[in-house]
């Protein structure tokens, strides 16, 4: 296999194995991704993939509770895990020469997880905290209360940490049962990168994973969300003395020809506009941020969207800045400019000063870079591989990454301006402090 060449074996079980060789350093990352996340989940067990996902950490019979972050920490390398709305992936990042202890650990851990009644309880304990420390985030509130407003129908509309009245009754049996529906070769995908040799790699995957069997069946979620008829709006009050506004519009999923326009139409008009690039660029170029924080209506503006099975939302946030001293505007008022503002912007992109020849050059550029950048490491790279092959049903969409944002042009930018920033099929939401 050529370097920074992929391959990809379905094996008889179902597994689907990708593998990078990259030779800059003597490094690999192992990642491991089950097509299973918040999207699966049905009112009364909201939440419970990401609960699986820490069971995943308490040990089998092979390796007790401990045991793996001892081995992995000699070793000098690092591992961790995430839970999404369309995947639960799991990785670790080592020296090439050891990398061969991922394969024995998720080979194991996706057969013989315990799910020990008392850790089962204890981890309860950890994630309903987890749960109220978000609800300590005007900003996770907000998203919250606007996700469950923008979805009526389809499972998007709850949170990957779930609702408090689920994560306090959800068992152990129901956490067992999702693990034992999802965890298996044929709802899986494995990929390895690094610096290591891509048949000899391909041979220990089959010979770790191969032998076990494919899995049950995988009920598709199959939930559509009607079309949207109208503007929402949802108001939140709390404490504190910031208020936030959250725009929320439909978005197309991944695999949409709109996708990487909007992408670019997020790069001119926000910055960094890719929920996953991970970049670090500037949007200080952008049109809002010009708009709402140089004129010093809000202290801050982002968003944009990110790759997902089905069409999601593309948001626009912006954090209000305090009224100056002397100037005793309410929350209220100050919300008010600060939406007038950015629908100003919009009707302004739509209806007199679309797009131009310039704004698309930097747009592009802008997101490239932050593609670039979160994209460079080993580990970066085993991860966009294996979210490409869940998401968008194919590895080559992270390869044809680069080129899909150059290929958009000023048409297909002022095709989706016009038929996404639609304020009737959007959701707006409001905190507003002090209340």
């Amino acid at each position: 296999m050529d370097q920074h060449q992929t391959s990809c074996t379905v094996l008889e079980n179902g597994l689907t194995v990708l593998i990078r060789e990259m030779h800059h350093a003597p490094v690999a990352t192992f990642w491991i991704y089950y097509r299973v996340g918040s999207r699966n989940e049905a009112s009364g067990i909201t939440g419970i993939s990401h609960w699986t996902e820490h069971m995943m950490f308490k040990g089998t019979p092979t390796f007790p509770s401990g045991e793996l972050d001892r081995a992995l920490a000699r070793l000098g390398g690092q591992w961790n895990a995430y839970t999404s709305f369309d995947f639960t992936a799991y990785y670790q990042t080592m020296s090439a020469s050891d990398i061969g202890l991922s394969l024995v650990i998720e080979a194991d851990r996706m057969q013989n997880s315990l799910f020990d009644p008392a850790e089962v309880e204890a981890e309860r304990t950890v994630i309903i905290s987890e749960r109220q420390g978000l609800e300590n985030h005007p900003t996770f509130l907000l998203s919250e209360e606007v996700r469950a407003a923008a979805f009526r129908v389809h499972p998007y509309h709850h949170t990957v940490i779930g609702n408090m009245a689920d994560l306090e009754t959800i068992t152990r049996e129901d956490l067992y049962r999702h693990y034992r529906s999802y965890y298996c070769p044929g709802n899986a995908v494995v990929v390895v990168a690094g610096d290591l040799n891509g048949e000899r790699m391909l041979a220990q995957v089959e010979e770790r994973f191969g032998r076990l069997e494919r899995g049950p069946t995988i009920r598709p979620v199959n939930s559509h969300e009607p079309e949207q008829r109208g503007e929402r709006r949802v108001n939140v009050e709390g404490d504190g003395d910031t208020a936030y506004l959250l725009m929320s519009y439909r978005a197309p999923n991944v695999s949409d020809p709109d996708y990487f326009p909007l992408v670019v139409l997020g790069s001119a008009l926000l910055g960094d506009s890719d929920g996953v690039a991970g970049g670090s660029t500037t949007n200080k170029s952008s049109r809002l941020y010009k708009a709402l924080v140089e004129t010093e209506l809000a202290a801050g503006v982002d968003g944009g969207l990110s790759p997902s099975i089905d069409p999601a939302l593309y948001s626009i946030s912006a954090t209000v800045r305090a009224p100056e001293r002397g100037r005793n505007r309410s929350p209220i008022e100050r919300l008010d400019l600060v939406e007038s503002a950015i629908d100003a912007e919009i009707a302004r992109l739509l209806e007199s000063h679309p797009v131009t020849e310039t704004e698309l050059a930097c747009a592009i550029k802008r997101a490239k870079a932050s593609f670039a950048f979160g994209s460079d490491s080993v580990t970066d790279q085993g991860s966009w591989l294996g979210l490409s092959q869940v998401v968008a049903g194919s590895h080559t969409w992270f390869g044809g990454y680069l080129d899909n944002l150059q290929g958009v042009t000023l048409d297909d930018v002022a095709r989706v301006a016009a038929r996404y920033l639609d304020r009737r099929r959007r959701t707006v939401g409001r905190y507003i402090p002090g209340r």
